[in-house]
């Protein structure tokens, strides 16, 4: 059955064409060669700052949720760590009906001062922005707002040459873009993953590596959109958007052996920012053991059938 399947793969691989056009916000954009442009390393140790977050469930039923939520950002100077910025809180978000649909409200609760707007996070549970399919979006879908908020507004904090954010610059939620104009004019974006297509159907990373110079280059594809490849042995391509002054730095802090070809800068930043299964547990069992939130918990063990039979083994 494999090498069935293995033979239809490659059958669609086989069937790409070299040369594409690539399909960026419904514009169609044709793929250059000469579009290519050379990056050199650069020499000079300049501070950048590199920013991500993290999120963790603690609690969740069908009508509310808790979550933690981490940001995180390092000003490195070459490979020095000069400075580091650390956000975090708890976010609650309930259910409520209003204006003939169920909308969800969150509040913030942290030890740290509010860096984002708990009324930015009112959402309609049809929204498009979070929904999936035509179904109601889950309620733990506005956890992923809070987090990129939360992401955008640390960032602006931050003084550096240079702002390198893992992600892109592009709105996705409603009042994402009154953070975004809070931006530095210096700020970047590196996204290891792309939703972008071609018309003949093929991942644009694929078609420009196989097209690609030696090297470590960029492509313009247009004037807010790039591809860069930041190390001359990796095979990784990223999306990039933002201040090109920083491609020189970027190839410099790009060596690392564990992810070759992606800013060290980014990687750190995302181990800091991540929450551990081992933590999030940890978190859920000190809040449900509270003698005070029995009723809590009794109503939660009947919503996580699917959790149950995820932890069985036969």
């Amino acid at each position: 059955m494999f090498s069935t399947i293995s033979k239809e793969i490659k059958e669609v691989l086989a069937s790409f064409p070299l040369t594409d056009t690539l399909i960026i916000n419904g514009e169609k954009v044709r793929i250059r060669q000469e579009q290519f442009i050379p990056i050199t390393a650069s020499t000079e140790d300049k501070p950048i700052a590199f920013v991500d977050g993290g999120q963790a469930e603690i609690i969740s039923a069908g009508n509310f949720s808790l979550h933690l939520i981490r940001t995180y950002a390092v000003v490195f100077c070459g490979l020095k760590k000069v400075k580091e910025y650390r956000n975090e809180f708890y976010l609650f978000t309930k259910a409520r009906w209003m204006e003939n649909d169920i909308f969800y409200e969150s509040r913030i609760f942290s030890l740290h001062p509010k860096i984002i707007d708990e009324h930015d996070l009112l959402i309609a549970s049809h929204d498009a922005a979070i929904r999936s399919g035509t179904e109601r979006a889950p309620i733990t879908k506005v956890a992923n707002m809070a987090r990129r908020f939360a992401e955008l507004a640390l960032a602006a904090t931050i003084e550096a040459e240079q702002l390198v954010l893992d992600g892109t610059l592009e709105k996705t939620f409603p009042h994402e873009e009154k953070y975004l104009e809070r931006l530095p004019k210096n700020t970047s974006a590196v996204a290891k993953t792309s939703a972008l297509f071609t018309i003949g159907g093929n991942s644009p990373q694929v078609v420009l590596n196989k097209i690609s110079p030696e090297g470590c280059w960029s492509y313009t594809a247009t004037e807010r959109t790039s591809f860069v490849k930041l190390h001359p042995r990796s095979g990784h391509i990223f999306r990039f958007e933002g201040d090109k002054n920083v491609l020189g730095s970027l190839v410099s802090n790009s060596n690392d052996a564990l992810f070759l070809g992606y800013p060290y800068g980014l990687i750190f930043a995302d181990a800091q920012a991540r929450v551990s299964n081992e933590e999030k547990k940890s978190l859920a069992m000190r809040f449900l053991l509270d003698k005070g939130n029995k009723e809590i918990a009794a109503y939660l063990q009947s919503m996580n059938a699917h959790e149950i039979l995820d932890r069985m083994s036969f």
